[in-house]
């Protein structure tokens, strides 16, 4: 529930883990937001901490990620979900945003075991999707 009992529309980012690419996309949707929108993120098999190197990538723009933790998708959190955003996942029995209704599929790299240079690239990337996707909300 939002401000004065209002609920705030959910924009859920998903990815297997829920380790990079839908953390960062959670974190800039959170900056970026309009009004009365809420961002979760969350996986089918999530590990036990965010990728370090996208939380250091995140930290170059002042965005601390450091005490997010990795989640599980459920149905309950896909039900509270007005959108779907799939960040890349293409194996169906591991990414169920694929038969999702009301998905956005943004096909990004997955930043597991990538240099810090292409971490950052991927961050950019998310970065642009946001922003943009942000201004379609509003």
């Amino acid at each position: 529930m939002g401000l004065f009992g209002k609920t705030r529309k959910k924009v859920l980012f998903i990815c297997m883990e829920n380790a990079g690419r839908s953390q960062m996309a959670e974190a800039f949707f959170r900056l970026y937001t309009p009004k009365g929108y809420e961002p979760i993120s969350a996986g089918t098999r999530p590990t036990a901490e965010i990728n370090p190197t996208v939380v250091q990538v995140m930290k170059e723009l002042d965005i601390d990620i450091s005490k997010q933790k990795p989640k599980m998708l459920t149905s309950e959190i896909i039900q509270d979900s007005i959108i779907n955003v799939n960040m890349g996942c293409v194996n169906k029995n591991e990414c169920p945003a694929v038969f999702m209704q009301n998905s956005i599929d943004w096909n990004i790299e997955d930043p597991k075991e990538k240099s810090i240079e292409k971490v950052r690239e991927i961050r950019d990337d998310i970065k642009l999707k946001v922003m943009r996707f942000c201004k379609t909300l509003e």
